[in-house]
């Protein structure tokens, strides 16, 4: 199958590894349907790529936006997604002792319920389709974990719990759906600079720290071209599991 057959569903592609994910794909010939918040940059992207992107504005933590998104696949470019990256997410600074707690709930909301909503109807649906496609067709369900879901951050516990839970989540469909068919892969990576910093209320002097002792820092293509390499193996090599760190990071 070529990248031209397929279709890809993308959450959070306003900004890091989902924008770059994004223009990876359509460049590959892929066709997509992408969600953000902003309405601009959806504007934006959408003038940049043309007719191979479809945007759906709105917050990948909301059930509805995902059924809009799945809808949006099969009305614009007349099937279901057979690759699915499950990217939309929020940080959280702050330790166990010092999490704001009403903002943990939010992050909770979209890290996690989102992220299995998606998981879910993606797994459902391809489990459907794929004894009639596999070996001939791959499905993919890529999910974008953390560093911080395998090591305990101290800067950032309370936002790495939302992490182990994810990175449990894609182990425990990948044992579920593997079987029939469908891969579903964990991306976990370390430092990557774009507006996740800013989102998770990280101060200037913490992000320029980290530049100091990690840099040079990942950016979302670096973790975009390892998405290309997993998904784009023959149907029956699963790529399961691909730490990315920047070379100078030693922990977490």
């Amino acid at each position: 199958m070529t990248w031209n057959q397929r279709v890809a569903l993308v959450t959070g592609v306003t900004s890091g590894i989902g924008e770059a994910t994004l223009k990876r794909f359509v460049a590959l010939g892929v066709k997509v349907v992408g969600c953000g918040r902003r309405r601009d940059k959806l504007d934006a992207l959408s003038d940049e790529l043309g007719a191979a992107f479809f945007p759906v504005q709105g917050d990948a933590a909301q059930s509805s936006v995902i059924d809009a998104m799945w809808q949006a696949c099969q009305e614009q470019f007349g099937d279901e997604p057979d690759l699915v990256v499950v990217n939309a997410g929020r940080g959280l600074g702050g330790s166990v002792l010092s999490a704001n707690l009403d903002e943990f709930a939010e992050v909770l909301e979209l890290n996690v319920k989102g992220a299995l909503y998606l998981m879910q109807k993606a797994g459902q649906a391809m489990v459907q389709r794929q004894p009639k496609c596999f070996p001939d067709r791959a499905a993919d369900i890529v999910v974008i974990g953390s560093v911080v879901g395998r090591n305990l951050s101290p800067f950032s516990a309370v936002y790495g719990s939302s992490k182990f839970a994810v990175h449990s989540l894609v182990e425990g469909l990948r044992r579920e759906i593997g079987p029939k068919g469908v891969r579903v892969t964990l991306i976990e990576p370390g430092l990557v600079l774009s507006g996740f910093q800013a989102g998770a209320g990280y101060s200037d002097e913490l992000v320029d720290g980290f530049k100091e002792k990690f840099g040079p820092l990942l950016y979302g293509d670096d973790i975009a071209r390892s998405i290309e390499f997993a998904v784009g193996q023959p149907s029956h090599v699963h790529v399961g599991d691909i730490l990315i760190r920047p070379t100078r990071q030693d922990y977490p």
